[in-house]
């Protein structure tokens, strides 16, 4: 049996609207909701936010709030480390996804010399870095610390000495980089992003299996496939951001995107994924009830915690 130990990353910083910050609190409120004791059975772990920086003006308009993203990621990744290291799951509940990148870092420190792959279940594929953002938001950047990646072929802006020593630092974190190699990512119904990321998937031959293939395939056989293309790897991590869901009920995430999984496709995928011996870290992120109508997003996000926890303990 698994021990499973939460850890609340209770940061938004990384985000372009505000509110993820309350999207843990929102989703411990629909486990209440549903009177389940679930938080009840498991170690937790809140970490430290940055969230006063939201307050303060913008030092690298290409790269918003790094310097905070940075602490977040020294934090994190050190939990995340510690955690694996006494024989821990963790399960990441995290506001904005930037930090997905910090629990990467810490899987990779914790496993200096095993191959990592990556499960992204996202609308987007987060692979912007400060010369090629539209907007400046950290969200968009997280796998690109993991893989290491500039894209300078696809520059866009010029960056300030401080912005480009922070990038840098990031990538590095742990003395590790890159942390992922690009191919042993796979991404699951993504569908929203730019031309930039684009020449990096393509440049890389990254796996991208569509909301549709899903849908067609079933969950059964999309897993099966994944952890074939992904049999190098030691270890896998499951990364699921809410927005992933169809926009019709992803209401409460900062940015719903139509044609994604509906929320019983979602939740079987990922309770496939976790039967796996080799998945060794579970995260939910961008739940944002500020957006929200009756804690629907959370609700659905607790549902998938819940079943995914529960097969984890059982495998």
């Amino acid at each position: 049996m698994k021990n499973i130990k939460i850890i609340e990353v209770k940061s938004e910083i990384g985000a372009g609207t505000r509110g993820a910050s309350l999207g843990v609190d929102a989703i411990k409120i629909a486990a209440l909701d549903f009177m389940s004791n679930f938080f009840v059975h498991f170690p937790t772990e809140a970490i430290e936010t940055e969230n006063k920086l939201l307050f303060e003006p913008i030092e690298s308009p290409y790269a918003k709030r790094i310097k905070g993203t940075f602490n977040m990621y020294e934090r994190i990744s050190k939990s995340v480390c510690e955690t694996v290291k006494a024989n821990w799951f963790p399960v990441l509940l995290s506001g904005d996804h930037s930090t997905a990148g910090a629990t990467i870092a810490g899987l990779k420190m914790a496993h200096p010399k095993a191959k990592l792959g990556v499960i992204w279940i996202d609308a987007h594929a987060d692979l912007h870095t400060p010369y090629t953002t539209p907007s400046g938001n950290m969200h968009g950047m997280p796998l690109a610390t993991a893989i290491a990646e500039d894209n300078m072929d696809c520059k866009v802006h010029d960056l300030d000495e401080n912005t480009v020593k922070m990038w840098n630092a990031l990538k590095n974190i742990g003395k590790i980089a890159p942390k992922v190699l690009p191919e042993d990512i796979v991404f699951i119904s993504l569908r929203d992003y730019e031309k930039e990321e684009d020449y990096l998937i393509k440049q890389y031959g990254m796996k991208v299996i569509t909301t549709s293939e899903v849908r067609r395939k079933g969950p059964e056989n999309i897993s099966r496939s994944v952890f074939r293309y992904l049999s190098d790897c030691e270890y896998i991590y499951v990364s699921f951001d809410v927005d992933s869901l169809d926009a019709s009920i992803s209401k409460g995430t900062g940015t719903p995107v139509s044609n994604g999984l509906r929320e019983r496709e979602a939740e079987d995928l990922i309770a496939k994924f976790m039967q796996h011996r080799k998945i060794c870290c579970f995260e939910i992120t961008e739940v944002n009830p500020t957006l929200d109508r009756e804690n629907l997003m959370a609700e659905i996000a607790f549902n998938i915690l819940q079943r995914s926890v529960n097969v984890l303990m059982m495998n």
